[in-house]
């Protein structure tokens, strides 16, 4: 009798592709259209997989395909497989260790606004790696790494995983916003008590807002309404129309202050600052580009607008 390790060791490039369009589509029915294989033999496929693995992969809930436990962790692996077979087959393809693939995700939306000039530089010396964006992953780039979608994420707070590489990049503040004539605008600093009972526009979902958990309730009070708005540009937008207060970067917010469509203010006691990191995964390899690309991250033009508020 095979050990199940030997078992699993089996499986084919054609399983790992099988499990995440699965995944991914919801149905054999959607993953054959999209791996452009008949039905019935994904079925079969499917079959043979859960043969090799000696569990169940999925499980159908609601007309939906859902991985199972074990479904789950091949998927992950998966990822990470085919992730490193495509960026192998572009260094080969490209001709060795100046071409590849990096693929990037951050936890804000407007942290987006530095890749152009980054690229700039970036491609004077590695014109022959792509550089994909993966937006869908900015809820969580970090999960996105330990599935294997991402090369680099660019994140702030702590990562504690072993399995990740951390490398800190660069600090920034955090100011209040609000429009001109609100009459917090009129402090130096605003105190986070001063803003119990003052609608707030945040990022979702709100158990992760660090202008809620981090700054109001710490303080003890409770807000007023509470906005949940997605992107930086929505919420300065309605900070300034008179609909509530933010709490964003600085570097964000120096365009809004220079035009005096907002008014921005630190926190009291030293303000908000916090940490940008970008996280890989250690057992990875790090190509000389990559190396690259996170030193320029450190680099990057966003955090020299940090003396352009007031």
């Amino acid at each position: 009798m095979k050990h199940p390790g030997v078992r699993i060791m089996e499986l084919e490039v054609r399983h790992l592709k099988l499990v995440v369009a699965v995944a991914e589509e919801g149905s054999v029915t959607a993953a054959s259209r999209r791996l452009h294989v008949t039905q019935s033999a994904l079925s079969h496929q499917l079959r043979d997989a859960e043969e090799k693995i000696g569990a169940p992969l999925f499980l159908r809930l609601s007309k939906r395909m859902v991985p199972t436990a074990a479904g789950e962790r091949l998927l992950q692996s998966a990822r990470s497989v085919l992730g490193e077979l495509e960026r192998a087959a572009r260094e080969i393809e490209n001709g060795g260790g100046d071409a590849g693939l990096i693929r990037l995700s951050t936890e804000c939306y407007t942290c987006y606004h530095w890749l152009p000039a980054l690229l700039k530089e970036f491609r004077k010396k590695y014109p022959k790696v792509e550089i994909s964006i993966d937006a869908g992953a900015t809820h969580d780039p970090v999960a996105a790494l330990r599935e294997g979608r991402l090369e680099v994420g660019v994140v702030t707070g702590d990562v504690s995983d072993s399995t990740l590489r951390v490398d800190d990049l660069f600090e920034d503040d955090l100011l209040v916003v609000m429009a001109p004539d609100h009459h917090l605008a009129k402090k130096k600093s605003i105190r986070a008590q001063e803003l119990a009972g003052e609608s707030v526009i945040i990022y979702p979902p709100r158990n992760e807002s660090t202008l809620l958990n981090k700054v109001i309730f710490a303080a003890g009070v409770r807000p007023g309404a509470v906005l949940e708005v997605t992107l930086t540009e929505a919420i300065l937008e309605l900070a300034a129309a008179g609909m509530g207060i933010g709490f964003i970067a600085r570097w964000a917010a120096a365009p809004y202050v220079k035009n005096h469509r907002i008014a921005a203010r630190p926190l009291a006691n030293g303000g908000y600052r916090r940490t940008w990191r970008a996280v890989t995964v250690a057992s990875s390899p790090r190509p000389a580009y990559l190396e690259e690309f996170i030193t320029l991250l450190r680099k990057l033009p966003a955090p020299k607008a940090l003396a352009t508020v007031a």
